[in-house]
Order: C-alpha cells, then sequence, then structure tokens
C-alpha cells in the first residue's frame, strides 16, 4: 500500500515572510532592535470566550519537508493563538480568508516560511495550518486563552495544498 500523492494538490508558493501581506491574518511576533526596549503584544491576551483564561504550554513538532502537503487546517473563533518559537530553524505558516459563511477560501491560501526567532500571533477566527517546522524537530510555546462557555477548535479538512 502507498501514502498520498504529495505533488498533487492545488499549489501554494511559500514567500519569505513579509507583515504586511500577514497583517489581515495576524501579526509577527518580533525582538526590539535597541538594548533596554521592549515590544509589546499583550492584546493579543484580551481576546477569548467568557470565562476563558490565558494558557500557556509547549510543544515538540517533527520536521516537514518540502514540498508539504496540507489537508487538515483550524481555527479558533474566539482567541488569538500565539507561536513563540523556542528552538526552531524555520517553519511554514499558512493562513487564508473566510468566504461569507465562514467557509474557508483555500483558492486565496498564502504560505510563508519564517525564521526560528521570529513569533506569530493568529488572528482570532483565522483559517491556518498546525504548527509545520523544517530541517529539524522544533519546539513552540504557544499561548491562546481557553476554557469558558464557548467551545474554540474548530477543524476542516480540506482538498490536498502543495506547498513549495
Amino acid at each position: 500500500m502507498t501514502g498520498p500523492d504529495i505533488t498533487t494538490g492545488q499549489k501554494v508558493t511559500l514567500i519569505a515572510a513579509d507583515a504586511t501581506v500577514f497583517a489581515p491574518y495576524g501579526r509577527f511576533v518580533t525582538v526590539p532592535d535597541v538594548a533596554g526596549t521592549r515590544l509589546f503584544y499583550s492584546e493579543c491576551l484580551h481576546e477569548g470566550p467568557k470565562g476563558a483564561a490565558p494558557v500557556l504550554h509547549t510543544n515538540c513538532v517533527p520536521q516537514a519537508q518540502l514540498p508539504l502537503r496540507c489537508t487538515r487546517i483550524e481555527r479558533h473563533p474566539h482567541a488569538a493563538q500565539c507561536f513563540l518559537p523556542l528552538d526552531v530553524s524555520r517553519y511554514v505558516v499558512l493562513v487564508m480568508p473566510s468566504d461569507v459563511r465562514g467557509a474557508p477560501m483555500t483558492e486565496a491560501a498564502i504560505g510563508m516560511v519564517l525564521p526560528g526567532d521570529r513569533g506569530v500571533i493568529f488572528h482570532r477566527n483565522v483559517w491556518h495550518m498546525g504548527a509545520s517546522v523544517l530541517d529539524r524537530t522544533g519546539h513552540f510555546a504557544v499561548l491562546m486563552r481557553r476554557g469558558g462557555t464557548q467551545p474554540d477548535d474548530e477543524f476542516r479538512d480540506i482538498p490536498p495544498l502543495l506547498l513549495q
């Protein structure tokens, strides 16, 4: 038995990290250039379901290879989600808008390769691929609000996207 053909599917050409292109979907977490200064990203902690609290966890993500085949995406309707690389060489981010019914618009997917020294915050309700690291196994700290009265994880199977 053979696995899925990773060469088929709608092609998404990966671009370098671009904050302007990414802005409708979230923002990058960067470090300040001037010693002794700080950049704040706390506003991402304010959104969340009623009764939810900030939750911080770490994860271990296996190495992926390009081309990368994506057939499942997720979104969090009520809370932003922040990924902070702890030990990552490079990683892939894939986002896409929703149509008027809230369904993912895979034909408008945008894929980027981010360096391991840049985090990402996905705005609430943004369709995105799960964490995918390149070059070697990677580790992230993930921060978002969890709990409360409304579920905040939605997963969707999609026709294959081939990230290259």
